[in-house]
């Protein structure tokens, strides 16, 4: 169900909402399901992870982080879209009146570290979150955690190949569920990286009994707790956060930005429109 006032483009066959950080806050309260927000580097996985595509396109909303895509967007189609950063949506989500009620949320976060830095930072905001309420993730997807080691099998050309539609790789969490079905929070936020967590907000949507808002939310909850480094408001209005998080962790976000090297050619090439799934994904050894 969507707002018919909402106004949405669609890029690479996934949904963003266009208009601003608020709006976008409040149309997901209106018709809950979850909001999923990629980065560059997610666009890549279109080509080979199937289960990926799907948690994108069914989203019930996307928001538009990657200044880059936006910013390729207008200069290879000639189309505006809104810019809405992830930090920028939870700062707005956090700043409404039943959010910080101290049941509305439950939180899914990728380590117990993170977990004592969120609760740390709620608490200094107002807002006492009940430790059952808080859950630390395991290591969901294998395939793309440990650069696709499971389900790999040696090339006759030296390289090797993953059969990306291997069972193994999708994401089933029966215990996380279960304490939601306990709780049931209104809002669900997933802090846990981008790939795994579209697809647990996607199998939360279709097994919980309830409906709650599930918010897909990556990094952003890191911008505020200290767990990752602190981007300023100008920066993000400026899409500089990425440049800010390559100067502190240049190992890390090196390969992820040379990863997006080919959003260009899938954005001319197919606008609008999903590009199409490949089968198998190689890599060299």
């Amino acid at each position: 169900m969507r707002s018919p006032s909402a106004r949405f483009e669609q890029i690479l066959g996934v949904r963003f909402f266009d208009g601003p950080a608020g709006a976008a806050v409040a149309h997901l309260q209106r018709v809950r399901g979850y909001v999923v927000v990629p980065a560059a580097p997610a666009f890549m996985k279109l080509r080979y992870d199937e289960e990926f595509r799907t948690a994108l396109t069914a989203a019930d909303m996307a928001i538009a982080d990657s200044g880059l895509m936006v910013l390729l967007w207008r200069l290879l189609r000639s189309q505006k879209l809104a810019r809405i950063s992830g930090l920028a949506y939870l700062k707005h989500l956090m700043s409404l009146a039943g959010v910080r009620k101290p049941r509305a949320t439950f939180w899914v976060l990728p380590s117990k570290a993170a977990r004592d830095k969120a609760s740390g930072w709620l608490r200094a905001n107002g807002i006492e979150v009940p430790e059952q309420n808080f859950y630390v993730a395991p290591r969901y997807q294998c395939a793309e955690m440990r650069n696709a080691e499971c389900g790999m099998r040696n090339t006759e050309d030296g390289g090797q190949e993953t059969d990306v539609r291997d069972q193994r790789s999708r994401i089933r969490d029966e215990g996380l569920l279960a304490l939601l079905e306990s709780a049931r929070p209104e809002q669900i936020i997933i802090a846990i990286g981008g790939g795994p967590q579209e697809k647990l907000g996607r199998y939360l949507k279709m097994h919980c009994t309830f409906r709650p808002a599930i918010h897909c939310v990556g990094a952003a909850l890191g911008f505020l707790t200290g767990d990752q480094i602190a981007i300023p408001d100008w920066a993000d209005r400026l899409y500089l956060g990425w440049l800010l998080r390559l100067f502190a962790q240049p190992r890390i976000f090196i390969p992820r930005l040379a990863s997006a090297w080919r959003l260009p050619w899938l954005i001319a090439r197919y606008g609008a429109e999903m590009p199409p799934l490949t089968q198998k994904r190689k890599l060299k050894s």
